[in-house]
C-alpha cells in the first residue's frame, strides 16, 4: 500500500525552503497559527530572506497553494492508476490511490489548500482564489476520466464536473473529520464509501463493458 510520504524534491533555495516549511506548519497548526518567525525557523533562513521572496505572509500563503498544486500534480500524474485502459478503472484507481495515502496523523496527509481556505476564505481573497485553483485543478484532472467513463458505460443525468468536485468534497471533509477524530480511520471509511458510490452509480447507469 502507498503510504503518505514526501513527494516533493528536497528544497535547495531559501524560497523553496520557506514553501516547504509552510506545507509542514500549515498542515500541523494552520495558516493563522503559523508566524513568519516560525516559518523562518523551520526553513532555517533569516527574516530578511523571507521578505526578499515574499512581500507578506499572505503572499507566502498564495505561493504555498501554488507550490502545493504543482508538486501534487506531478505526483498524481505519475501514479499507476493511469495505466488502466478502462476509464472507470482509472477513476476507481484514483480513489484507491487517495485512500492509500491516508496514513499517519492528519498533518501528514491533509491538504494544504483545504486547510488554508477554511481559515482565509473571507480574510484573504487572494489565498481563497489560489486554494480554489488548487482544489479545482485536482478535480479537473480526474474529470476527464469520469467523462470517458460516463460515455463508455452509459451513465447520464449527472455532470462529470459535479462528480469530480464531489470527490474533492469527500476528501476535504474527510481531512476535517480526521483532524476532529485524531486519526485517519474515519477518513478511510469515508473514501471507501465514496468508491462504493461510484461503483453503484455506474452499475445503475449502464452495463459495464468487459
Amino acid at each position: 500500500m502507498e503510504t503518505s510520504r514526501t513527494f516533493r524534491p528536497t528544497p535547495v533555495t531559501a524560497r523553496d525552503k520557506l514553501l516547504e516549511a509552510a506545507v509542514k506548519l500549515v498542515r500541523a497548526q494552520g495558516f493563522a497559527g503559523t508566524s513568519v518567525d516560525q516559518l523562518c525557523a523551520e526553513a532555517g533562513v533569516t527574516k530578511g530572506a523571507f521578505f526578499h521572496h515574499f512581500a507578506s505572509k499572505e503572499a507566502l500563503g498564495v505561493a504555498a497553494a501554488d507550490y502545493w498544486s504543482s508538486s501534487t500534480s506531478s505526483f498524481f500524474d505519475s501514479a499507476p492508476y493511469h495505466a488502466h485502459p478502462d476509464p472507470l478503472d482509472r477513476v476507481l484507481g484514483y480513489i484507491d490511490f487517495r485512500l492509500s495515502l491516508l496514513d499517519g496523523g492528519p498533518e501528514q496527509f491533509s491538504c494544504v489548500a483545504g486547510t488554508m481556505v477554511q481559515e482565509a476564505f473571507l480574510s484573504s481573497p487572494a489565498i481563497r482564489a489560489a486554494c480554489d485553483a488548487s482544489i479545482s485543478g485536482n478535480a479537473t484532472k480526474v474529470q476527464a476520466d469520469i467523462d470517458e467513463a460516463m460515455e463508455l458505460h452509459g451513465v447520464s443525468g449527472v455532470s462529470s464536473k459535479s462528480l469530480s468536485l464531489h470527490i474533492q468534497a469527500v476528501l476535504q471533509g474527510s481531512f476535517v473529520l480526521a483532524k476532529a477524530k485524531g486519526g485517519p480511520e474515519i477518513a478511510r471509511e469515508n473514501v471507501a464509501h465514496l468508491k462504493r458510490y461510484f461503483e453503484m452509480l455506474f452499475r445503475q447507469g449502464g452495463t459495464r463493458k468487459q
